[in-house]
């Protein structure tokens, strides 16, 4: 029996879905459960399991086409049954598609106090129980900032080669057969990285295809619209992808809602920085010294970010303010601190909350941020993962900057830039008053605040209790 596939509701403010990429095609099998799209919304990118298995028939919709929650995107018939409409179809081009006209709203939008953004409430009356529970399905393995997400690429007869969307376009760009990496993927479940397939063009070089491959690529190259049987555009760049000099690439839906809350949040609020210098020189003698057991015992890398973490909340117990937000002409002083940390990623940047931090102890902290960045770069977020943060975290210092001037993340008022790890030269003055130069280890930290709300002086004075937390660490890290 025909099964109807549905763009899932991501969240009770998400009314619509752009469905970015199809990972099956009409006539593909597909299991229950096993990633069938990927869609982006202004929330999250993620991957849409499959509510049944059968065989893939029909594409309603075409990649790139956004459309109403509940919409029918594809049907998936039962393995072996006979369908009505014959052939399996493709979906029409995107311009001609037409979506199922979405179940009436319960209410009319609101804006929500203390945010620039609109945000929607949900309401879809009548919703069909098969459509309730394939949107409780998808939020189950809902993907966002950097490394590879989770798609999945196979060639005709052969088996399935996990990798990202990103992986697909350089092996297509290079004419390279991902199933020569199957086996060699180093990201999780096996998926092939990028790193895996740089280094295997660098080993091998490009076009390292199958000789039936490199047969076959001419016949689909576009070719020039003649006067008897005009040919289709070529297909659109995928978002996210390297770009070539000269190209046009469309900004995914993620890119465009980055463009536009950027600006947004810098009209908002009135942007002050303020950059310290701390010696993390003990930290990192503690880290080199338990890095190796600590992971034995708990399973998880331990990295800078907890201790800076940790830091920020002893930071936030003297000065609050740093962790409130603007409600028309009020100050909420949040309860909690919902601390973001932002994930670059290969299409984008995400923002997912570790809930109630101060809560949590360095290892809880560390086992949570492992965990929301690791499913940020493989698009399982779930959409409140990326909302109701108090207070954010940037760790660009990754990429070598000394430091940068972060903007704020609305509608919080400060934002916390960490900088790259130096080792410099600095003066040091002993118990005994004497001055001496040693080699130490420095990094920059740098406050975004709303001077709208936060003064200079109470900002500098958030930093200097982060500073001292950090520079006499005296915490057991678990």
């Amino acid at each position: 029996m025909p099964t109807d596939v549905i763009m899932p509701q991501m969240g009770e403010s998400i009314f619509e879905g752009t469905l970015t990429k199809w990972l099956k095609k009409p006539g593909d099998k597909v299991n229950r459960d096993e990633p069938l799209f990927e869609i982006s919304t202004d929330k999250v990118d993620a991957e849409i399991p499959s509510p049944a298995a059968g065989v893939l028939v029909e594409q309603k919709v075409a990649e790139g086409t956004t459309v109403q929650v509940n919409t029918v995107v594809g049907i998936i018939d039962a393995e072996g049954s006979a369908v009505s409409s014959g052939a399996p179809k493709a979906a029409a081009p995107a311009a001609e598609s037409k979506p199922a006209a979405p179940p009436a709203p319960a209410q009319a939008p609101s804006k929500a106090s203390g945010s620039s953004e609109i945000d929607t409430k949900a309401g879809a009356a009548n919703v069909a129980k098969q459509g309730g529970d394939q949107s409780a399905l998808a939020q189950q393995q809902v993907s966002q900032t950097t490394g590879a997400g989770g798609g999945s690429q196979a060639s005709p007869g052969r088996g399935e080669v996990r990798s990202s969307p990103l992986v697909r376009k350089i092996a297509k760009d290079k004419n390279i057969d991902l199933n020569q990496l199957a086996g060699s993927g180093t990201g999780m479940g096996g998926r092939i990285t990028k790193d895996d397939i740089l280094n295997f063009i660098d080993q091998h070089g490009a076009g390292a295809a199958a000789p039936a491959q490199r047969q076959a690529a001419p016949q689909q190259q576009y070719q020039p619209a003649t006067a008897s049987a005009p040919a289709a555009p070529p297909p659109p760049m995928q978002p996210g992808a390297h770009a070539l000099s000269g190209d046009l690439v469309p900004m995914s839906k993620m890119r465009a809602i980055i463009a536009k809350r950027m600006p947004e949040s810098k009209s908002i609020s009135a942007h002050v920085h303020t950059v310290f210098k701390v010696d993390m020189t003990r930290i990192v003698k503690i880290r080199e010294k338990q890095k190796n057991s600590f992971e034995q015992r708990n399973g998880v890398k331990l990295t800078y970010m907890p201790f800076v973490s940790r830091a920020v909340i002893a930071g936030i117990k003297q000065m609050p303010i740093v962790n409130s937000s603007v409600e028309g002409e009020a100050i909420r002083y949040h309860k909690n601190v919902n601390l973001g940390i932002a994930v670059a990623l290969d299409w984008g940047l995400i923002v997912p909350v570790v809930k109630q931090a101060e809560e949590r102890s360095f290892l809880g902290l560390q086992r949570a941020i492992s965990d929301v960045a690791e499913r940020a770069r493989n698009k399982k977020l779930q959409p409140d993962e990326v909302q109701g943060g108090t207070f954010t975290i940037t760790n660009p210092g990754i990429f070598g900057p000394q430091f940068g001037t972060p903007i704020i993340n609305q509608p919080q008022v400060a934002i916390l830039g960490m900088g790259g790890m130096f080792k410099e030269p600095v003066v040091v003055t002993d118990k005994d008053g004497n001055d001496s130069i040693a080699i130490r280890h420095i990094i920059r930290l740098t406050l975004g605040y709303d001077h709208r709300i936060i003064d200079g002086a109470d900002a500098d004075k958030f930093m200097v209790a982060v500073r001292n937390y950090l520079e006499n660490w005296s915490e057991e890290i678990g």
